[in-house]
């Protein structure tokens, strides 16, 4: 019976994970621009939801997730594309919370 690899390799930025360091990887090695550019303006926008979730004080600004593209790209990837600043200016609705209380029944 073979015992299965398990990839033990460090996360870099653990508030986005290791499936969005996969797709940035994947990103920067695309050899077609537009196919790029559509890459990295969906990653943007997995990226601001992630870090929403992680950090739900602060706004993710378009400018941080421009630095965090490109520190997890090795410097590959750079968010100069028009339509980036457009697309990240758009929040993410969060369900209303309760606070833990329970409707009441009238």
């Amino acid at each position: 019976m073979e015992t299965l690899q398990r990839n033990s390799t460090p996360i870099r930025m653990r508030n986005y994970g290791r499936i969005i360091e996969q797709m940035v990887q994947v990103a920067a090695d695309e050899p077609d621009e537009a196919t790029r550019e559509k890459m990295v303006l969906y990653i943007a926008r997995s990226m601001r939801q992630k870090n929403q979730v992680w950090n739900k004080d602060q706004d993710a600004s378009p400018q941080r997730i421009k630095e965090d593209l490109y520190t997890l790209s090795n410097g590959r990837l750079t968010c100069d594309y028009p339509s980036f600043e457009q697309e990240l200016q758009h929040t993410v609705q969060r369900p209303p919370q309760n606070n833990g209380q329970k409707k009441k029944k009238k």
